[in-house]
């Protein structure tokens, strides 16, 4: 019978979960602040873990980010060393992680859609009258 979640998803959930709590706690670069990690992917062979990061500040430039993570991987991958339950820490890449900014993006286009449709509906009982 096969485990409900394959060995990979696990360390994903696992390194997601120190790192998160790495930079909550212990990062002490000012970049870094009001960021999170929304999702780890790791690869078949558990060598590389791709990181994918996002910053609660709305004016945080992502090459910023990316530049600051480069800089604190070293120390980043030794906190996972020490908590990891793997022989070999994986190679770690980061990414900018979007989709806040474009969720934001689709719900403020979805409210306009609403508000005109609604303007579009006064409007035409206006008319009517």
């Amino acid at each position: 019978m096969p485990r409900e979640f394959p060995r990979s998803r696990r360390i994903e959930d696992q390194i997601q979960r120190i790192l998160s709590e790495v930079l909550h706690a212990n990062v002490r670069d000012p970049r870094l602040r009001g960021t999170i990690i929304t999702a780890v992917n790791v690869s078949r062979d558990l060598g590389v873990a791709w990181i994918f990061f996002t910053s609660l500040e709305p004016d945080q430039d992502a090459e910023e980010l990316q530049e600051a993570f480069i800089s604190a991987m070293g120390y980043l991958r030794g906190q996972l060393a020490k908590s990891l339950t793997v022989r070999q820490v994986p190679e770690l890449r980061f990414r900018y992680d979007d989709s806040l900014q474009r969720g934001a993006a689709m719900d403020r286009l979805i409210d306009e859609a609403v508000a005109r449709d609604q303007r579009d509906r006064d409007d035409a009982g206006d008319d009517g009258d």
